[in-house]
C-alpha cells in the first residue's frame, strides 16, 4: 500500500500525526511530511485511521 496525501488539501491540522505519528510528522516549517510512503500492512489501522480523521480529505491509501 501507499500513502497518497494531496499536499494542496492538506492544512496541517495534525489528527494524522496524532493518529500514525510513525507515518506522519509536521516540521517547524508547518508542512506535514510522510515518514514511510509504502509501509506494511501492520500500518493499515493506523494509516486508515489517519486518512478518515483528516478534516480535508487529502490523505487516501493507495492499495
Amino acid at each position: 500500500m501507499k500513502i497518497v496525501v494531496d499536499f494542496d488539501l492538506c492544512q496541517s491540522h495534525g489528527l494524522c500525526t496524532q493518529a500514525a505519528p510513525e507515518l506522519f510528522e509536521i516540521r517547524d516549517d508547518g508542512f506535514l511530511y510522510i515518514l514511510n510512503e509504502e509501509p506494511g500492512e501492520a500500518m493499515r489501522d493506523k494509516l486508515d485511521r489517519a486518512a478518515r480523521e483528516c478534516p480535508t480529505g487529502a490523505i487516501t491509501v493507495d492499495g
